[in-house]
């Protein structure tokens, strides 16, 4: 049986104790062994992250041992799939550049906080975005520093009010990469729990997770 591992923790706004209550039991539904932790210090256990298929971080504005952090990028460099959303993935380690680079991208400004924006499906034919069409989304719509590797899925553009010069900027909101022989996946979507009400959302993650998966 596949196993995944949740790790929740860092700031509190992104609801991460909710996020890991809400995928836990999908992912046992999928066939995973589903382990949930709140604590860094798991990355250090090599023989844990080893016999992993999965990693699902949720954890916002932390701050990350060399320890810790080598363990992580290991296990995801040896083949454990790593899939992740919104701050719990892509603003989790600000002084952390190895990471950011595993993660392929790193969040830098929402503009006018929380709005209504589209999500635009780019690639209709990988198994993550098949089937989906475009979609509207109210939240916060990430502006991110990204990897021009990273194989995107799905876009939006910008037309902020409090940043004009950045009006028509597409940024990437869904991709997927590799990091060694393991695969990332990332959402820019779910800032809170509520957001995956939204089905495409929801989907897309659910898809992101078990294609890190293998």
């Amino acid at each position: 049986m596949k196993k995944a591992l949740i790790v929740w923790g860092g700031w509190a706004g992104h609801e991460p104790q909710q996020c890991a209550e809400l995928f836990a039991p999908m992912l046992q539904e999928a066939g995973f062994t589903v382990e949930v932790v709140d604590t860094l210090d798991v990355y250090t256990d090599r023989a844990k992250m080893q016999a992993l298929s999965l990693i699902v971080p949720i954890w916002s504005m932390g701050i990350i041992t060399p320890e810790q952090e080598n363990g992580l990028l290991n296990a995801v460099k040896e083949g454990v799939g790593i899939a992740g959303w919104h701050g719990g993935m892509a603003d989790s380690f600000r002084n952390n550049p190895a990471y950011q680079w595993m993660v392929g991208g790193q969040w830098v400004a929402h503009p006018d906080n929380i709005i209504e924006y589209t999500v635009t499906i780019i690639n209709h034919a990988d198994p993550i975005t098949v089937g989906l069409a475009d979609f509207k989304v109210k939240s916060e719509q990430y502006y991110l520093h990204v990897d021009p590797s990273n194989e995107v899925l799905a876009t939006t553009t910008f037309h902020p009010v409090s940043a004009p010069w950045v009006d028509g900027c597409v940024m990437p909101v869904v991709w997927k990469r590799k990091w060694g022989q393991g695969r990332v996946f990332y959402s820019s979507l779910g800032h809170v729990a509520s957001d995956f009400n939204v089905p495409e959302v929801l989907e897309i993650q659910k898809r992101g997770m078990l294609w890190a998966s293998h």
